[in-house]
């Protein structure tokens, strides 16, 4: 664990499930704060703002503040301003991703965008796949915010982003750039905004096929904790399904303050 100097924490199935704070959590927050361990959370999540994932935290108990906050619609934005600053985007998704785009000076437009970008859409409709498709078609840049298929939610699980995404790909043809876990974007992202080197870096998650993979293809080195997703039945699956190691494995959040020596 030497030269240490960030660490990027998923969110649902590390630090808490749904509305519940998944023990230890609030002591690990508070843990890397006394110790002035840098670190952000880090998200798939791209209909939430960063306050407002922040404030999500707060309601749990584990101290948070939007800056902390790391989200797939802020690395999507910053993606889309670096490769053409000041570009026309058409937006599929909600709150967060529209605030993101918006606030790297990115210009949203209904007519002849130059990116098509998208995430979670509770509004998406048959309508919005023929435009965005077209669009596509057309030349402008598909972006994915990220690639989750189902996401849980009170009433069961729902339709992700990367299921409004297969369906535009299938009508388009075109595959898009995906920005969020399991890729690399993200990650960089996140580990540009602490201005750390990624192989400085620690990426703390609990699923194997997103957190861990994203960490790994970053450079990052890797914790897996038994929290949510992957356990100790299933872990030699995902090993073979991924065909990664993980560089530490917690059984849980205190086994994770030790290791980082909190």
């Amino acid at each position: 664990m030497d030269n240490i100097e960030g660490i990027l924490i998923d969110l649902d199935g590390t630090l808490y499930h749904g509305r519940h704070r998944i023990p230890g959590a609030d002591d690990l927050i508070k843990g890397l704060r006394d110790a002035g361990i840098p670190f952000l959370f880090v998200t798939n999540n791209s209909s939430r703002t960063p306050e407002s994932v922040a404030e999500h935290l707060r309601g749990m108990g584990i101290e948070a503040r939007a800056e902390e906050v790391c989200t797939s619609s802020l690395a999507a934005a910053k993606y889309m301003s670096e490769e053409t600053p000041g570009a026309t985007v058409a937006i599929f998704g909600e709150e967060g991703l529209h605030q993101a785009c918006m606030d790297v000076g990115l210009t949203l437009v209904t007519e002849a965008p130059q990116y098509v970008v998208q995430g979670i859409d509770r509004s998406f409709t048959y309508n919005s796949l023929a435009q965005a498709s077209r669009w596509i078609m057309e030349g402008a840049v598909s972006v994915l915010t990220n690639p989750d298929l189902m996401l849980p939610s009170d009433d069961g699980v729902m339709p992700g982003a990367g299921t409004i995404g297969a369906a535009i790909e299938a009508a388009s043809g075109v595959a898009p750039i995906v920005i969020g876990k399991p890729e690399r974007h993200l990650m960089t992202y996140a580990t540009a905004l602490l201005n750390i080197n990624p192989e400085n870096a620690i990426v703390v998650g609990d699923n194997m096929r997103t957190d861990i993979a994203a960490g790994a293809g970053a450079g990052c080195r890797t914790v897996l904790v038994l929290t949510g997703l992957t356990t100790e039945n299933n872990l030699e699956h995902y090993k073979t399904v991924t065909g990664l190691t993980p560089d530490y494995i917690c059984a849980d959040l205190t086994e994770l303050m030790a290791l980082l020596g909190l």
